[in-house]
């Protein structure tokens, strides 16, 4: 009998055989899974990047919206907005705010004509 489950295996070969072959072929449950879980992983990576985003986003926006208000003000109340003008062209305030709306809303549009030309 020794030599019969020496040549044929025994059925533990047999089982770890089959838990192979299982291993290799994958479900399409099991690829649902693993697709899933690398997209959570995905954005769990990118979430501190989308916060350091929004602050960005905020800081220049407020600024802009700031010298927008001020500079409404100052011509409601008949007073020159030059300098406010001047300050804004130094820094590039509105090419700054031009691309930071341009990523943060753009990577979102790219995204959505992407994957309505993968389906």
């Amino acid at each position: 009998m020794g030599i019969l489950s020496t040549i044929f295996g025994s059925g533990d070969v047999i089982s770890k055989g089959m838990d192979l072959i299982d291993d290799i072929h994958t479900s399409d449950t099991e690829l649902i899974e693993a697709k899933s879980k690398a997209k959570t992983d995905l954005m769990a990576a990118y979430a501190p990047f989308k916060i350091a985003q929004r602050y960005l986003a905020l800081m220049f926006g407020l600024s802009y919206l700031g010298a927008f208000w001020m500079c409404i003000g100052l011509w409601a109340f008949d007073k020159p907005i030059d300098p406010i003008l001047e300050i804004m062209e130094v820094f590039s305030i509105s090419i700054i705010m031009l691309t930071i709306v341009g990523f943060y809303f753009g990577g979102g549009f790219a995204e959505g004509i992407i994957n309505k030309r993968k389906t």
